[in-house]
């Protein structure tokens, strides 16, 4: 099988292309490395440098491939709420483009990234992906637009597309050296680093964590599994647990083996309270399931931190 991973050099992508690389899949990355890392990119794997925005580019990538897993995108909540005119560039106007090459070019399915976000803040928990859709922040009406345009190619056009939505995903590769970086690996750094841990907030929001693994896994089968079931559907994908953030530290002081207080500052424009997802539709339609404990997970993301040289 021969895929295009937009956003193929970072976090998520990077991770699924490895997979697809040792499966022996033929694999093209589209990236213009502005977030992602050349580094982070299985060798086997061709590279083409360029915006997922640029009709050109994503031409010349999808070209030939039958299945285009798209995560190129500006993420962060916070980033959408100061840069909401290139939120929207890169991630509606991305998706459009991605989807209208992967038409032109025959391939047969679009696996879509969107996000928990597109929930808002859901009175329901777990929550299924029949809950409102209520988005809070510039980022996650980019990506409910998203998911719309996916559906509207599958409905129109029979290009297959399938949408994942994200809940908070954690693990290898994502980094703390970022303004906009993910609570999880900043948490890992300051703990092993011996300084204070920020919370935003009083610590009692909870999210529903999902390992980098697991995501990935969600992705091999939604691009698997039959269109009958699948094509134009959104899916949630998530641990199916919900824990807050001064839980969060608890775990990760005990696999670290230390205890730093933490400090608390203002909570972030944008965030929602809690999450947890009803994960039972992507078991039952796509045959996914998450194998990764939270524990486990964390643990495993610790390892690779002390790998890179942050050690206690």
């Amino acid at each position: 099988m021969r895929a295009l991973v937009t956003g193929g050099a970072g976090f998520i992508g990077s991770n699924l292309v490895g997979a697809l690389v040792d499966a022996g899949g033929d694999v093209v990355v589209l990236d213009d490395l502005s977030t992602g890392f050349a580094e982070n990119i299985a060798g086997a794997a061709t590279v083409v440098e360029g915006e997922v925005s640029d009709p050109d580019a994503v031409a010349r990538a999808v070209a030939g491939c039958e299945i285009v897993f798209h995560l190129a995108a500006h993420r962060a909540v916070l980033r959408s709420v100061e840069q909401p005119l290139e939120t929207d560039r890169a991630n509606v106007g991305g998706t459009l483009t991605v989807l209208v090459a992967a038409r032109d070019a025959g391939a047969r399915r679009v696996v879509y990234a969107s996000s928990s976000s597109v929930y808002g803040g859901a009175e329901q928990l777990p929550t299924p992906e029949t809950a409102p859709l209520l988005p809070r922040s510039p980022y996650a009406v980019s990506k409910l637009a998203g998911e719309h345009y996916c559906r509207v190619f599958w409905e129109l056009f029979g290009l297959e597309t399938v949408a994942l939505r994200y809940f908070n995903v954690y693990g290898p590769r994502q980094r703390p050296d970022s303004r906009y970086a993910a609570v999880i690996p900043l948490f890992v750094d300051a703990l092993l680093r011996g300084v204070p841990p920020e919370v935003h907030g009083d610590g009692l929001q909870s999210r529903d964590f999902t390992f980098v693994a697991d995501a990935v896994a969600a992705n091999l089968r939604a691009a698997e599994a039959p269109a009958r079931r699948c094509a134009g559907r959104a899916y949630n994908v998530a641990g199916g647990a919900a824990y807050s953030l001064l839980d969060l530290l608890a775990i990760l002081e005990r696999i670290i083996g230390v205890g730093v207080p933490p400090s608390f500052a203002a909570p972030r424009a944008g965030d929602v309270r809690h999450t947890q997802a009803d994960i039972g539709a992507a078991a039952a339609e796509l045959g996914h399931r998450p194998s990764v404990s939270f524990e486990e997970g964390l643990a495993r993301t610790v390892e690779w931190f002390r790998a890179r040289g942050v050690s206690r």
